[in-house]
């Protein structure tokens, strides 16, 4: 078990050293791709992607950490032919290459796709939380001090207080200082954190990432177009299907994937009357008159569009609801009004189309490479970098990571070196 424990390991190493070896890394936006003409040259930025590549299969992500196994690492010798970058060398590397780190990720993404790996026929959407590095105390202080200072500008746009500059400043010049600007509090593993939400697009043929995002956004229903957008474009520009669960049920983006060309399968997300009142579900549309019938055939009238809500209102005459036997399983005020989407025949489509069979493999699709990212990868969901930037320099060498080994399981480490030359 030992022996074959080390040949895996010498695969995978082969693996990471044909994969970094054959990247354009300048024109990919690595800094000193190309020693200066003088001065002591700097460390090749291809030892420092394949240093982090093999950390982050090892579950090794601080730079400390890497520093130490790459003097007493006999792999990592081979690996960086015996080089020993200390760990400021390593650290400002994967603070200054998020971009060059992600475009990286998408050259390995067409790498699969010409082996075979990905089809691009149907994507998996998906998000899950990554806890942030900063305390909760840190991010309740820094969400204070925007409030005082969102409360500060508004009085003196009204002119109601005198307001004391010095203490604005201070409140500012610590703002500016806090180590962690952007997270807020997300759901993480039955408790609220502060988090980041780690969104991908997988592909349903062999559960290989075709993209990440980082976003700000504690819930996925902004999250279906922009996610299908960046996977039609790091697939080419192909059509393909969506499945997603209800979480990202938003009618508008769907509408604009369908014009696209792009299939949500997406199970609606639909309100449901408090208290056991009649459900909205029970009264028919009529698109040609633009109007409700209610179950007792009486009609509801349109009254208003809200643009804010997406939403139009139609409402049922008083004398009918009044008259009505069924009016207290209906409603408790004086006449009943119902709403419509107003991408509803777009939330009704993707509805249909979600059937459990879709849902049962966006499940399997999705919830691997998660699974894999979270305790196989990272060890813990957590992330080590401060900062939205450094939560996608993170996720972006993990995803490379997680997509390389997945390769390597499907091709066999030879067979996927051979296509890396």
């Amino acid at each position: 078990m030992v022996l074959d424990d080390l040949i895996q390991a010498d695969h995978v190493c082969r693996v990471i050293d044909a994969f970094v070896e054959g990247l354009a890394m300048l024109e990919l936006g690595f800094e000193r791709a190309e020693a200066a003409e003088t001065g002591r040259p700097g460390y090749d930025p291809r030892d420092l992607l394949k240093l982090y590549l093999y950390g982050y299969l090892n579950q090794i992500r601080s730079s400390r950490r890497l520093e130490t196994e790459s003097r007493r690492n006999v792999e990592l010798m081979w690996l960086l032919g015996r080089l020993y970058p200390d760990h400021k060398s390593i650290a400002e590397f994967r603070r200054m290459h998020r971009e060059a780190v992600t475009a990286a990720g998408a050259e390995l993404v067409q790498l699969a796709r010409s082996c075979g790996l990905i089809r691009g026929e149907w994507i998996a959407i998906d998000g899950t939380k990554f806890r942030a590095v900063a305390s909760a105390d840190s991010v309740r202080e820094r969400q204070s001090l925007e409030k005082y200072l969102d409360s500060m500008e508004k009085a003196d746009e009204e002119q109601q207080v005198t307001i004391d500059p010095a203490a604005v400043q201070a409140a500012l010049d610590k703002l500016k200082r806090h180590p962690e600007p952007e997270a807020g509090f997300m759901k993480v593993a039955g408790t609220i954190a502060p988090a980041y939400n780690v969104q991908t697009a997988v592909d349903t043929e062999h559960a290989l990432i075709v993209v990440q995002a980082v976003t700000l956004d504690a819930a996925d229903n902004r999250s279906l177009e922009p996610m299908a957008e960046a996977a039609q474009k790091a697939l080419g520009g192909s059509l393909f299907n969506i499945v997603a669960d209800t979480g990202y049920s938003n009618g508008e983006q769907a509408s604009r994937c369908e014009e696209a060309g792009l299939i949500p399968h997406v199970p609606a997300a639909r309100s449901v009357n408090a208290g056991g009142l009649l459900d909205r579900s029970a009264f028919i549309y009529q698109p040609e008159s633009d109007c409700f019938h209610c179950p007792e055939g009486k009609t509801l009238v349109r009254k208003q569009l809200a643009r804010k809500d997406r939403a139009v209102y139609y409402q049922a005459r008083a004398s009918d609801c009044g008259n009505c036997s069924r009016k207290a399983q209906c409603t408790s005020a004086p006449q009943r009004m119902v709403t419509r989407h107003l991408h509803d025949e777009t939330l009704n489509r993707m509805h249909q189309r979600a059937t459990p069979a879709l849902m049962k493999l966006r499940r399997s699709t999705v919830e691997h490479p998660f699974g894999t990212l979270k305790y196989r990868i990272f060890g813990h969901p957590r992330l080590l970098l401060r900062g939205l930037n450094g939560a996608r320099t993170e996720i972006g060498l993990a995803t490379m990571a997680y997509n390389l080994k997945r390769m390597v399981n499907l091709l066999g480490a030879p067979k996927l070196v051979q296509a890396l030359h």
